[in-house]
């Protein structure tokens, strides 16, 4: 096929109109795709997973049902993290080549809670153009549907599997001062929930997000003992997000008493204890508190 004709074949269709797409420029471009409502495509992504020399993507089944509903011929090419030390230098030596190269999830923002950032990583160090598409992320719809605060927020993944993992994970990220987001399995929510509500506190705002954008969307706001007992034994299905509120300002501790903290602790056990101590206590990053004490230790002893 001539390049002409190549061209000529990468339209993207919207009803019964077929598009032309634009030429791309050598670079990865990183493409968001509906996370359900395929009505979410942007015209922008349509175009570049058109127009792209090169498709990317988690599950091929899955981008062709995308690609059919838009007519776009182009055939994907699998990328995920069983194959990626095979398919991530194809990739790159595509955009050595001078192509351009598309990489999408399953659903969703690419590079969040995926594979992708390793291909990123290695795109940007070898002095490729990485190029975002952006447009549907979970996250986000589960955060502005949430009715909780949007001012400051942590995208947090997976909680570990394990109960004791979860509560570690949850003591660490207790004190921060913004909303957090988490991604969930169905079976789990239910036992994450109890753990939240002991580890957060039961009074503390949350927000159970299920099928986001899909036919059964769901939303479940209350506080984490309330949504604790609403899904308790039960069964959940589909895909969710779970969103916990921040903290009231009245449980973050302020810096200076975490520096006094810090200063008794370290007067009756090593400074490594002494961090482990306050992080249990503050629910703050032990490594972030360790140094914090190192830099008090060394003014003390400067004086």
């Amino acid at each position: 096929m001539t390049e002409d004709r190549q061209q000529a074949a990468k339209t993207y269709r919207i009803g019964n109109t077929a598009i032309p797409a634009r030429p791309l420029e050598p670079a990865l471009y990183l493409v968001a795709t509906p996370i359900g409502n395929l009505g979410d495509i942007t015209l922008r992504a349509l175009e570049t997973l058109a127009g792209a020399d090169v498709l990317a993507c988690e599950d091929t089944r899955v981008t062709r049902v995308l690609l059919d509903r838009f007519g776009i011929t182009g055939r994907p090419y699998a990328y995920h993290e069983h194959n990626a030390n095979e398919a991530g230098p194809k990739l790159l030596a595509a955009l050595e080549a001078g192509k351009s190269v598309a990489l999408v999830s399953d659903a969703g923002t690419p590079l969040v809670s995926d594979p992708g950032y390793r291909l990123g990583q290695l795109a940007i160090e070898a002095g490729y153009r990485v190029i975002p598409i952006p447009g549907p992320s979970a996250p986000l719809a589960a955060l502005v549907g949430s009715g909780l605060p949007s001012d400051a927020f942590l995208f947090a993944g997976f909680l570990p599997v394990k109960e004791k993992g979860r509560r570690d994970r949850l003591a660490e990220l207790s004190k921060i001062p913004a909303t957090l987001i988490f991604f969930e399995s169905p079976h789990r929510v239910s036992d994450t929930l109890t753990i939240a509500a002991d580890v957060l506190g039961p009074s503390r705002a949350a927000c159970v997000c299920r099928e986001l954008t899909k036919t059964f969307e769901e939303f479940r706001r209350g506080t984490l003992g309330d949504l604790s007992e609403q899904y308790k034994d039960a069964t959940v299905k589909g895909e969710i997000v779970f969103v916990v509120g921040p903290p009231d300002y009245d449980d973050i501790p302020a810096a200076v008493d975490v520096d006094i903290m810090l200063r008794e602790l370290s007067a009756s056990m090593p400074a490594t204890k002494a961090a482990a101590e306050a992080a249990r206590l503050t629910g703050l990053s032990r490594k972030d508190l360790y140094q914090r004490l190192i830099e008090l230790k060394d003014a003390e002893d400067s004086h």
